[in-house]
C-alpha cells in the first residue's frame, strides 16, 4: 500500500525525532479523509522524541494509544453526585453519551480533568489567590459540561469552557519543570472564543497562587489582550505568560512576527529551556505548524534564569487573574524541550483526529444545529426575526429580508445549546459574538458572556414547548416557569400572560410568545 504524503512526512519527523523505525512505521492508521483514531497519541510521539508527557488533559479524547482510564469527571447539580467519563474504546474519543445520560434532566460542571500520563497531575477547582484576593473567599468557578460540544473523528465529545471567573488548577504536581528546566507544551483551543481578559492559560504556574515575580511561571496564553503585550494584526494571539508579562518574542510589549491566529481549533505552542524559548501554532483541522518566535529569553530582568515553580493552571493565570475566557479541548507538558520535528509529528496526529465544530443540522431545534427565530404575530411582524442589537446587548425582533446586510443576518442567528441549566431544555448562542448567550435580567432580554454562575445558566436556558398560539414553539424560562419568551413593542423579553409589568398585557400575547423555527440567515 502506498502511503499519502502527509503519513510519509510524519514517519521522517518521527526518525529526526530519534524514534525507532518500528514506531515511525506503525504511527497511524487513519487517512486525512478517514479521521479514525490514531494507534499513537500525542504523548506517545513525545514520549518516542525523548521528551514524555508529565501532565496530558483532554476531555475530549485519550493521549495515549493505549490510555483506558478517566479523562473527566463531571458533577450534576440535582443531587451533587459524579461520574467519571472514559474513552469509547482504549486509545479513542471521549464517551460523551455517559455524559448526556447521567446529566439528563439537569445541569452538570466539570469537575476534574483527570492527568493520563500516570504523574497524578490532575486538574481541579482553582481556590482564589492573590488576585482578586483572598478577600473575596471562595472559589473560581467550574465549567458546565454542555457548553463546548465538537465531534472528534466523528463522535460527539465535549470541551472545557471558561468563562470568565472559571479555573482549575494543581499546586501539588509531581515531575513537572522547576526553575530553569526545560519544558514544552501545545494546548488545542477554540481560536474564535477569547477575550482581553487576564488571563485565559494553560501551562506552568506558581505553587502558591500568587504573583511571585518576573519568570515564576510560564505558560501559554491565548486572547487578544494589549496590556502586557500583543502580536500583529488584531488578535488573538498565541503568547507566553511569563508572569507581570504576556511575551509574543524578545521584547516587552509588541512582536509583528507573533501573528493573529483564529483557526476554529487551533493548535497552541509553548516551550522553554535555558536562555531559549519558543511560539508555535496552527490549524488544528489541517496543515503543520508555523514558528512564531526562537530564540533567547526576554530582554527584561527576570526572565534568564527563569523560575518555574511548577503548578499547574487552566483558564486563569498564575496568580488567579481569572477575567479571561476561552475553551480548551486537550493539552500537555512534556519533560525537556521537544524538537521541532517531535512537534510536528504531533500536529499530524492533532489533524488526523478529526476535530470538528459539531454542527449537525440547520433550522431545527437540535444542539448543534444553526436557527434564526421568526416571530407569527400578525400583520406587525411576519417577517421580523429575534436578533440582538449590535449598538447594545438589548435584544430585539426586526424585519431581516434576503437583502438585509450581513451583519443583520448574523445577529439573527443563533446556535442551539443543549440548556445549560437543564440539558432536557435549550440555550442559544450567538452565531457572531460566540460564548455570549440569550438571557433574562429583570425580565428583559440581552445578549450576554456567561458568567459561569448558575444563575447565569438558569437566566440562559428556556424549554421549548408547542406554541401556545397552536403555531410553531414557545420558550418557557426555566427559573421563572409562568413566563416566555415574547416580543413587545419590538423588544424581546420573558412574560406571564398578565400581570403588573407592560410586557405582561394580554393582548396579542399567544401570538407574540410563539415562534417558527427557520432556516438560519447566516
Amino acid at each position: 500500500m502506498i502511503k499519502p504524503p502527509w503519513i510519509r512526512g510524519v514517519r521522517r519527523a518521527l526518525l529526526a525525532a530519534g524514534a525507532t523505525a518500528a514506531l515511525a512505521a506503525g504511527l497511524l492508521t487513519a487517512t486525512a479523509t478517514t479521521s479514525q483514531a490514531a494507534t499513537q497519541g500525542p504523548c506517545d510521539i513525545y514520549a518516542a522524541g525523548g521528551t514524555p508527557c508529565v501532565a496530558a488533559h483532554s476531555t475530549t479524547r485519550a493521549l495515549y494509544g493505549t490510555y483506558n482510564g478517566p479523562l473527566y469527571q463531571v458533577k450534576r447539580a440535582s443531587d451533587d453526585t459524579t461520574k467519571d467519563i472514559g474513552p469509547l474504546t482504549a486509545g479513542g474519543v471521549a464517551d460523551a453519551a455517559q455524559q448526556d445520560s447521567f446529566c439528563a434532566n439537569t445541569s452538570c460542571v466539570i469537575s476534574v480533568i483527570y492527568d493520563q500520563s500516570g504523574k497524578g497531575n490532575k486538574l481541579t477547582q482553582a481556590l482564589k489567590g492573590y488576585w482578586p484576593g483572598p478577600a473575596e473567599g471562595g472559589n473560581d468557578n467550574l465549567a458546565n459540561a454542555f457548553e463546548a460540544p465538537i465531534t472528534v473523528g466523528g463522535h460527539k465529545a465535549y470541551g472545557v469552557y471558561v468563562a470568565p471567573g472559571t479555573g482549575y488548577r494543581n499546586n501539588n504536581t509531581n515531575g513537572i519543570a522547576t526553575g530553569d528546566q526545560p519544558e514544552g507544551m501545545y494546548a488545542i483551543f477554540d481560536g474564535t472564543h477569547y477575550n482581553a481578559g487576564c488571563c485565559f492559560d494553560y501551562g506552568n504556574a506558581e505553587t502558591t497562587g500568587n504573583d511571585d515575580g518576573n519568570g515564576t511561571m510560564e505558560a501559554i496564553y491565548f486572547g487578544n489582550s494589549k496590556g502586557w503585550g500583543s502580536g500583529s494584526g488584531p488578535g488573538p494571539w498565541i503568547m507566553a505568560d511569563l508572569e507581570n508579562g504576556l511575551f509574543s518574542g524578545v521584547n516587552r510589549g509588541f512582536n509583528a512576527g507573533d501573528p493573529t491566529i483564529n483557526h476554529r481549533f487551533t493548535t497552541a505552542i509553548v516551550k522553554g529551556g535555558p536562555n531559549h524559548w519558543a511560539i508555535r501554532g496552527g490549524n488544528a483541522q489541517s496543515g503543520g505548524l508555523s514558528t512564531f518566535y526562537d530564540g533567547v529569553r526576554p530582554n527584561a530582568p527576570g526572565y534568564n534564569p527563569m523560575k518555574k515553580q511548577g503548578a499547574i493552571i487552566l483558564g486563569i493565570g498564575g496568580d488567579n487573574s481569572n477575567t479571561g475566557q476561552g475553551t480548551f479541548y486537550e493539552g500537555v507538558m512534556t519533560q525537556g524541550y521537544p524538537s521541532t520535528a517531535t512537534e510536528d509529528a504531533v500536529q499530524a496526529n492533532i489533524t488526523a483526529a478529526g476535530y470538528d465544530s459539531g454542527s449537525t443540522s440547520t433550522g431545527s431545534l437540535t444542539p448543534g444545529s444553526r436557527i434564526s427565530l421568526k416571530a407569527t404575530t400578525s400583520p406587525c411582524c411576519t417577517t421580523h426575526y429575534l436578533r440582538h442589537n449590535d449598538t447594545d446587548t438589548k435584544v430585539v425582533i426586526s424585519s431581516i429580508t434576503s437583502s438585509s446586510p450581513a451583519t443583520d443576518k448574523a445577529d439573527a442567528t443563533w446556535i442551539v445549546r443543549a440548556g445549560l441549566a437543564n440539558t432536557s431544555c435549550l440555550s442559544f448562542e450567538s452565531v457572531d459574538k460566540p460564548g455570549q448567550f440569550l438571557r433574562h435580567a429583570n425580565y428583559q432580554l440581552y445578549l450576554n458572556t456567561d458568567s459561569g454562575g448558575s444563575s447565569f445558566a438558569k437566566d440562559a436556558t428556556f424549554c421549548p414547548t408547542a406554541g401556545n398560539s397552536g403555531v410553531g414553539t414557545s420558550f418557557q424560562s426555566v427559573n421563572f416557569p409562568t413566563k416566555y419568551i415574547r416580543h413587545y413593542n419590538y423588544t424581546a423579553y420573558v412574560a406571564s400572560n398578565g400581570g403588573t409589568n407592560a410586557w405582561d398585557n394580554t393582548r396579542a400575547w399567544a401570538q407574540d410568545t410563539s415562534w417558527l423555527t427557520a432556516a438560519p440567515w447566516s
